[in-house]
């Protein structure tokens, strides 16, 4: 019950404060200030990706979710990510940020599951690191990984 009662808040407190990021144009401002650094595409992609890794390593996966996709998805549209495939990485974005430090939800609970220090926990999990990295980078770049079920199920 208790858990409820904080997703709940946290889902109402996030309505608010994208009401207010709303009223203030905020996603118009980040909008502009991201494509006012540059033009390509690829750099604006990457930015977008470091963002939501960033915030995801200190807040859990459902405040990022409904705070950073009324601001991220315009942009992510106007340089051509398709809708869906940038749900993807937004989901595959926070749960890399689960998985790290310092707040790392998921190191927590694996270090206490597993009765090992957090060090291990993290010195055994690098390599997997890397392969959610390259994943998230293919995803990013290669539409057609993502969207080809999405694709196969919604023919034109």
């Amino acid at each position: 019950m208790d858990t409820l009662s904080i997703v709940l808040i946290l889902i109402s407190t996030s309505s608010i404060f994208g009401y207010c990021l709303t009223q203030l144009h905020v996603p118009d401002l980040a909008s502009h200030a991201i494509l006012g650094l540059t033009d390509n595409r690829i750099i604006i992609a990457l930015l977008i990706d470091l963002i939501i890794l960033l915030l995801g390593c200190i807040m859990d996966m459902s405040p990022i979710i409904l705070i950073t996709t009324p601001i991220l998805l315009p942009i992510a549209t106007q340089i051509g990510i398709d809708p869906i495939q940038f749900g993807i990485i937004m989901v595959l974005n926070c749960g890399i940020g689960l998985l790290t430090p310092p707040v790392g939800a998921v190191l927590f609970i694996g270090s206490a599951v597993a009765k090992l220090k957090m060090e291990q926990v993290i010195k055994a999990t690098l390599p997997f690191y890397i392969c959610m990295l390259i994943a998230l980078l293919l995803i990013t770049f290669i539409p057609g990984i993502s969207l080809a079920l999405p694709n196969l199920l919604m023919p034109a």
